[in-house]
């Protein structure tokens, strides 16, 4: 591949302006505050935990920040040759002025204060949305989101809806829907009713889509109102509901979902196939894990009984891309969404970029989003996409089939922008 032919391509790419359309950023307090916040991250205290630091060492109560941070140190260099740890060593390096090659136990402490100090300037958030090209976020808020006291134009409000399709069986779940929706739930009509007033109260504060995490062995089914009606009313009176029970409510939740994404004419974005709780004794965040037995025909019934809904899906394991591209290239609704978790490494995200671009029509491709819990991991976590697909771009492209870079580049631009305006809404 020529490299002059990268460059170009990177270089433009580099310079586009960008929208992240999945992130779990807390929009009143979107950016880092201390070192703690980008290190506590659980790419970095999983992969340390792994590697051999006692989980008690991490998850000890009030434990004060540069605490946290100096335990972590240590075990850094047993994880050098990550991806993840270039990422730290990118965000150190332009942001803080980090300049050494390592991070190490002999440096970190003029790190921490040197992050500490750019950190505790009161324009922080916005100088990292600016040195990151940031134009807007998506966000995931919990369904009882009073959605105040920030910009939505900026940080985009997205239904998140696990709670509701999976643990209606609390009572706490319960309580919040009736409270969020001044509804109280007897049965199929009220629990439409409820939902419905959702989606009118997301979609009034500019919310672009609705979105679930999906376990591997859920599937998708039309419930009938006179099996789900007396289920729904027996649960929300408080009654215990056995397994089969459950899985009926859900599907009847999911599937109201489904038909108010269709009226209200909001994307669904499923990510599909996470099992929670594999290694029980791992770290916040790291317990879960997927496995190769989902597959998508699981979710046929949906797909086809709701044509004008934009489902973009996004699967844990590179095993489950084929299948997804698959889908895609056949259903006009099936979008593919992002490098999700455990793919989100360079060598799956470069197999997987060639498989869609080879295979899916380019209109239906949502390149990246970042999927950060704080501001400051879109700018190496794009980075890293960016050089991907610029690579990709390059050699299969102007090179294999001698486009020219201006017209690979526009390519590239869709995947990484216009597809996330023409699927989910332009910015306002």
């Amino acid at each position: 591949m020529s490299s002059s032919v990268f460059e170009e391509i990177h270089s433009e790419l580099k310079a586009l302006r960008l929208i992240d359309p999945h992130t779990h950023i807390n929009p009143h307090a979107a950016a880092s505050t201390t070192l703690a916040d980008i290190l506590g991250y659980h790419y970095y205290t999983e992969l340390a935990h792994s590697a051999g630091m006692p989980r008690q060492q991490i998850e000890e109560a009030d434990l004060a920040p540069q605490e946290k941070v100096g335990r972590l140190i240590p075990w850094l260099r047993t994880i050098e040759n990550t991806a993840q740890y270039s990422w730290l060593l990118e965000m150190c390096r332009e942001f803080f002025g980090f300049e050494e090659e390592r991070i190490t136990v002999d440096n970190w402490e003029s790190l921490y204060e040197s992050s500490l100090s750019r950190m505790s300037q009161p324009d922080w958030e916005q100088q990292v949305l600016e040195q990151s090209g940031l134009d807007q976020v998506y966000l995931t808020n919990d369904f009882d989101d009073p959605l105040t006291g920030f910009d939505t134009s900026l940080y985009v409000p997205c239904l998140r809806t696990d709670d509701l399709v999976f643990h209606c069986g609390r009572r706490e779940v319960r309580e919040r829907l009736q409270q969020a929706t001044g509804t109280t739930v007897t049965g199929t009509e009220s629990m439409r009713a409820a939902i419905g007033e959702l989606f009118r109260h997301f979609t009034a504060n500019g919310a672009r889509a609705c979105a679930i995490s999906l376990p591997p062995d859920f599937i998708p089914a039309a419930v009938s109102d006179a099996s789900a009606d007396g289920v729904i009313g027996h649960v929300f009176s408080g009654g215990v509901a056995d397994r089969d029970q459950m899985i009926l409510l859900s599907q009847f939740v999911f599937w109201t979902l489904a038909d108010f994404c269709d009226q209200f004419g909001m994307p669904f974005d499923l990510m599909i196939g996470v099992n929670r709780r594999v290694y029980e004794d791992g770290v916040f965040q790291g317990q879960d894990l997927f496995d190769s037995r989902v597959s998508l025909i699981q979710y046929k019934a949906l797909l086809n009984a709701f044509p004008r809904v934009r489902f973009p899906i996004s699967v844990l394991a590179e095993t489950s891309n084929q299948e997804l591209v698959s889908y895609s290239w056949i259903f006009p609704n099936v979008i593919t969404s992002g490098h999700w978790w455990y793919s989100n490494i360079p060598v799956f995200i470069e197999r997987d970029t060639r498989a869609r671009l080879q295979a899916v029509p380019a209109t239906k491709q949502i390149g990246y989003y970042s999927d950060m819990y704080k501001l400051e991991f879109a700018l190496p976590k794009f980075g890293m996409y960016r050089r991907i697909l610029s690579r990709v771009l390059a050699s299969e492209f102007v090179i294999d089939r001698n486009w020219s870079v201006d017209r690979a580049v526009g390519l590239g631009k869709q995947i990484l922008r216009g597809n996330v305006e023409s699927i989910f809404g332009a910015r306002s």
